[in-house]
Formats: structure tokens, sequence, C-alpha cells
């Protein structure tokens, strides 16, 4: 998981007009495995499950991808309860089965 003073600034990287930091915000906790904080992840990710900008639709898929290895039941989960664009949602499931 993120450390605590990290948090405040992936939530403000996640509202930011520039799409890099709203991406950044999205990703930055892959490869933290059982580490992830998913309150953060689902917190970032439904801030931003309505942008129109492809590079962000395509970390959410990413960021819901790589922590699907980890936790599946959560992500299917989160796929069944949240409203995401259709390229968001494929690269999330990739890998579901």
């Amino acid at each position: 998981a993120p450390a605590r003073a990290v948090r405040p600034v992936l939530r403000g990287w996640a509202r930011d007009p520039d799409r890099w930091l709203r991406r950044s915000a999205v990703i930055a906790q892959l490869g933290a495995k059982a580490r992830t904080d998913t309150a953060l992840l689902a917190e970032v990710i439904e801030v931003n499950a309505g942008d129109p900008e492809f590079f962000v639709r395509k970390a959410i898929g990413w960021a819901l991808r790589d922590h699907a290895k980890t936790d599946p039941a959560w992500v299917r989960r989160f796929l069944a309860e949240h409203e995401l664009g259709p390229l968001s949602r494929r690269e999330a499931a990739k890998h579901l089965s």
C-alpha cells in the first residue's frame, strides 16, 4: 500500500486537470499485489471512470487487470458494481475467466 503521506497526493492527482497525473494516480499501485490499498484504487478509478482520455481509460483497465492477478474476486465485484467504458472493462477482464 502507498505510504500514508502519498495517499492525499494520489487523491489530488486523480482529480487534476492534467491527464498524465490522473493516469499516474490510477496506475500508482501497479505491482503492489496484496499490499494494494483497494479503497484508494477504487476511489481513483471511480473519479476517472467517465474520463474521455484514452490513456486514462487504458490505465483503469491496466490497474484492474494487474490487481486481478492477486485478487480476481475483488476485480470481478468491482466490474459488476461500476460502470466503466468498454476499453477499461475489456482491459480489466482480459485474464479473468
